[in-house]
C-alpha cells in the first residue's frame, strides 16, 4: 500500500487504508486504485455491485432568484429548463470554446442548484462561476470540503438502497428515474441520493456530511455484502467508463478542446436566450464543423491501446489514443480516440502504433458496453 503525504484525503481514507487499498493520486486527491483484484472489481460491477468514494468531487450550490438565468450564462447548457428534483449533464467552457469541465447540475429547488466538477477542476469551476456571477442575484457557495460522495453502482444497487431506507421511501427509490435526485434517509443518515453514475450500470449516489461518511459507508458495505457488492477503486471505475463510452477530463475533455470534437455538440444548447459565455465561438465552431472527432476503436488483435499512442492510416497519423484498455466484459481491446473526421465512420479499419508495432483497429459506434434494462 502506497499513501501519498501531500495529496488531500477524503473522509473515508482511514476505512480505505483498513481494507488493505493501494492508494494513487488523482486531481491531487489520495483515492484508492484498487483494494485487491481490478478486474475483480470490474466484474463485481458489472454483475453485482461496487461502493465507490467519490469524496474528490466538487459540490457547488448555487442559490438566489437569478439561479437560472445565472447558470444559463455560465454553462453551455440549458440548465434553468431542468425540473425540480432532476439532473442534466454540461460543459462550463472559456471565452474560445475550450471545455474547462464536464459536470453534473442538479436542481434542488426552484431557486436552488447543486454543480458537480470534477475533482481537478473544482477550484477552477468554482472561480468562474464566482466570477461569472457578478451582476446576478445569486450565492455561489463552494461545500467541496464538508461534503462526501459515495457511489452504489451495479445491477444489484436498487436492491441494496432498498434494505436501508424506510419503508416509507421505498417507492422514492424505485421510481426514481435516471439523472434525478431527492432527499432520502440511508442507514439512519439523511442524504440527497442521486441516480446518475458513470459505468454504464444503474446505481445511486449518496452526498452526505463528511462527519456521517464512515458510518454510511460502512453500512452500505456490510448489507451490500449480501449481494455480491465490493469496495472498488479508480482502476475498475476507469475500465467501466470506458466501456460505457464516458469521457474522462484531461484524456477525453481538455481546454484545447470544444464540445464538437468530443462529440458533445448536442450539449450545447442555442435555443436558450442567454450570451452564455463561449457562445459565439461555438456558433462558428458548429457552422466550420470540426476537423477532428472522438470516436471508439476495437481492436482486431489482442494488444490494447494507451493514452497518445498514434493512430495511423497507410502509416500516415490522422489521430490519437486518449484512452485504452482490454475491456473485461467484451473480451478485446477498446479505445478512444481523436482521429481527422474523414476516418471517423464506423466500420473504418486503422492501426495503432503500439511502440513501434502497429495493430489493426475497427471503427466501432459508442458505447462499447450497454446494459440490458
Amino acid at each position: 500500500m502506497t499513501v501519498s503525504t501531500t495529496s488531500k484525503h477524503t473522509a473515508l481514507h482511514d476505512e480505505h487504508a483498513a481494507l488493505g487499498a493501494s492508494f494513487t493520486d488523482f486531481g491531487g486527491w489520495d483515492m484508492p486504485l484498487k483494494y485487491g483484484s481490478e478486474l475483480a472489481e470490474h466484474r463485481a460491477v458489472r454483475s453485482a455491485a461496487g461502493l465507490f468514494d467519490l469524496s474528490h468531487m466538487g459540490e457547488i450550490r448555487v442559490t438566489g432568484p437569478d439561479a437560472g438565468t445565472f447558470l444559463n450564462t455560465a454553462l453551455v447548457g440549458n440548465l434553468a429548463v431542468i425540473a425540480v428534483g432532476k439532473a442534466k449533464y454540461s460543459l462550463i467552457c472559456t471565452p474560445d470554446g475550450g471545455i474547462i469541465d464536464d459536470l453534473i447540475t442538479y436542481r434542488l429547488a426552484e431557486t436552488e442548484y447543486l454543480v458537480v466538477p470534477n475533482a481537478g477542476n473544482a477550484p477552477a469551476v468554482l472561480a468562474a462561476l464566482q466570477e461569472r456571477a457578478a451582476g446576478f442575484d445569486v450565492t455561489v457557495a463552494d461545500e467541496s470540503a464538508e461534503t462526501s460522495l459515495v457511489a452504489v453502482q451495479g445491477p444489484a444497487a436498487e436492491a441494496i438502497l432498498l434494505e436501508l431506507v424506510p419503508a416509507a421511501q421505498q417507492e422514492l427509490v424505485t421510481g426514481m428515474k435516471y439523472y434525478a435526485a431527492a432527499e432520502a434517509t440511508v442507514a439512519g443518515t439523511r442524504v440527497l441520493l442521486a441516480r446518475t453514475g458513470y459505468t454504464g450500470e444503474d446505481g445511486f449516489e449518496l452526498y452526505v456530511p463528511n462527519a456521517r461518511a464512515a458510518s454510511l459507508w460502512e453500512a452500505l458495505l456490510e448489507t451490500g455484502r449480501g449481494h455480491g457488492l465490493i469496495p472498488c477503486g479508480l482502476a475498475s471505475r476507469d475500465s467501466l467508463r470506458l466501456e460505457a463510452g464516458m469521457p474522462l477530463y484531461g484524456q477525453e475533455l481538455t481546454r484545447d478542446l470544444t464540445p464538437y470534437e468530443a462529440g458533445l455538440g448536442p450539449v450545447v444548447s442555442f435555443k436558450k436566450a442567454e450570451d452564455f459565455v463561449g457562445r459565439a465561438a461555438l456558433e462558428a465552431r458548429k457552422a466550420e464543423g470540426a476537423t477532428r472527432t472522438l470516436v471508439g476503436l476495437r481492436g482486431l488483435g489482442r494488444r490494447a491501446a494507451r493514452a497518445h499512442y498514434p493512430v495511423l492510416a497507410d502509416g500516415r497519423r490522422v489521430g490519437e489514443v486518449t484512452s485504452g484498455v482490454p475491456s473485461p466484459t467484451l473480451g478485446h481491446p477498446i479505445a478512444l480516440a481523436y482521429v481527422e473526421t474523414g476516418f471517423a465512420q464506423p466500420g473504418t479499419t486503422l492501426d495503432v502504433d503500439l511502440r513501434g508495432r502497429t495493430e489493426p483497429f475497427e471503427v466501432v459506434p459508442l458505447p462499447f458496453y450497454q446494459r440490458q434494462k
